[in-house]
C-alpha cells in the first residue's frame, strides 16, 4: 500500500513539531541540570523567609541566572522551607538541581568557627553573633546565667576557662549551649591525665591554671617568657604576696589601652584587681592559647618574685629577687617611659 505524499509530509511535520518540542525542552531544562555554580559559595535561609527574599537573596549570592534557577526549583519541589532554616554551601561546579536539591532535604553545611585573641565575655559573644544565627544578646545571656554555666560546672566567672581558643565546626542554627558542648568536649581532651596530674603538682585547679596563663599572656608578648613570667606569680601565690599584675587592673577598669599604670588606678575596687586583693581574680582576663597553659604547667623552677619591663622596650622582662634591684629596675623603666613622653 502507497503512502500518500500527504501522509508523508503529515509524518514530516509531526517529527519536526516533537524535535522543536524536545529541543525546546532541553534548551530550557539543561541549565538546571548542566549549569554550574561559579565559587564556592554559603547560602542561608533565614525564619519566615518569603520566597521573594529568598529568591533576591540566591540571585545575590549566586548571581542572577544560577541564582534564579536555584529558587524556581525550589519553589516547584513545594517544600515548606520554614523547616529548612541553615547554612548552606554550593560548592564550585554544583548544579542547580543538587543546589535545590541539598537545600529541600536540609543538609546544612557545617560552618568553621575560629577564634583568639580574645579578652572578654562581651567579645566573644560579639564574635559568636557575627557568625551565627543566634544574637550577641543571645549568648552573653547564657554565659551570665548561672544555671547555665552550672550545667559545665562552671560559674558566671570561671565558664570563659572552658572556651579553650582552637578552630570548632558547628551548623549555623546552633544554640549557645551546643557551643558549649563541644567546646567542653575540646577542653576535656585538652586537660588529659598528663595535664590533670601537672596542675595537681603545682596545688593548682585546672580553674587556677587558666587565670594564671590569661595574666601572663597579658603580661608578656614573649612566649619564650611565658613559663618563667608563670613561675614568679606562683611563688608569689605560695608566699602570700599579692600578684600586683598590672594587666588585671586594666581588666578591672575595662581599658586595656592603657599604658601606664597609676598608683590611683591599683586602688580600683574589683576583685580582679591583684593590687588590693591578694590571691588570683575570680575568673580569666582573657581566653589563654593553648601554648601559654603549657607553659604555666611546664613553667621552670626560680625564686624570683619581681618583675619589671625592660627599659629597652624589647618586650621582656628584668626579674629579681629582691625588692631593692626590682626599684631600681622600675626606675630605669619609668625613666624611660618619661623620655618617650608615654603617661
Amino acid at each position: 500500500m502507497k503512502i500518500g505524499k500527504y501522509e508523508i509530509k503529515k509524518k514530516t511535520l509531526i517529527r519536526t513539531i516533537i524535535a522543536v518540542v524536545v529541543i525546546g525542552i532541553c534548551a530550557w531544562a539543561l541549565p538546571y541540570a548542566l549549569s554550574g555554580a561559579k565559587e564556592d559559595t554559603m547560602v542561608y535561609i533565614y525564619p519566615k523567609m518569603t520566597h521573594e527574599a529568598l529568591t533576591d537573596s540566591l540571585k545575590m549570592w549566586l548571581g542572577d541566572g544560577y541564582g534564579s534557577r536555584v529558587a524556581n526549583m525550589i519553589s516547584w519541589s513545594g517544600t515548606d522551607m520554614a523547616n529548612r532554616v541553615g547554612a548552606y554551601e554550593v560548592k564550585k561546579g554544583m548544579s542547580p538541581l543538587r543546589a535545590a536539591r541539598k537545600i529541600t532535604v536540609g543538609h546544612q553545611s557545617g560552618v568553621k568557627f575560629t577564634f583568639n585573641n580574645i579578652r572578654t565575655k562581651d567579645e566573644f559573644a560579639a564574635r559568636v553573633g557575627l557568625k551565627f544565627m543566634m544574637s550577641k544578646e543571645d549568648m552573653l545571656k547564657a554565659l551570665n546565667d548561672t544555671a547555665f554555666c552550672a550545667k559545665y560546672g562552671k560559674t558566671p566567672e570561671t565558664i570563659l576557662t572552658v572556651l579553650v581558643p582552637d578552630s570548632y565546626e558547628f551548623y549555623w542554627t546552633d544554640k549557645p549551649e551546643d557551643l558549649l558542648e563541644k567546646m567542653k568536649d575540646n577542653y576535656n581532651n585538652f586537660w588529659d591525665m598528663s595535664r590533670q596530674a601537672k596542675a595537681k603538682a603545682l596545688g593548682l585547679s585546672q580553674d587556677e591554671v587558666t587565670i594564671i596563663a590569661s595574666i601572663v599572656e597579658e603580661e608578656t608578648v614573649k612566649k619564650d617568657e611565658r613559663g618563667k613570667v608563670a613561675r614568679l606569680y606562683m611563688n608569689r601565690l605560695k608566699s602570700g604576696m599579692p600578684l600586683q599584675a598590672d594587666p588585671t587592673v586594666k581588666f578591672a577598669i575595662g581599658d586595656f589601652s592603657i599604658k601606664r599604670i597609676t598608683e590611683a588606678m591599683t586602688k580600683t575596687d574589683s576583685p580582679y584587681n591583684t593590687y588590693r586583693f591578694v590571691g588570683l581574680p575570680p575568673g580569666p582576663i582573657r581566653l589563654p592559647d593553648k601554648s601559654t597553659l603549657d607553659a604555666v604547667l611546664n613553667a621552670p623552677q626560680h625564686n624570683y618574685l619581681y618583675m619589671c619591663a625592660k627599659e629597652d622596650f624589647s618586650g621582656y622582662h628584668n626579674f629579681t629577687i629582691n625588692f631593692a634591684d626590682h626599684k631600681a629596675n622600675a626606675q630605669r623603666y619609668r625613666e624611660e617611659l618619661d623620655k618617650r613622653g608615654i603617661n
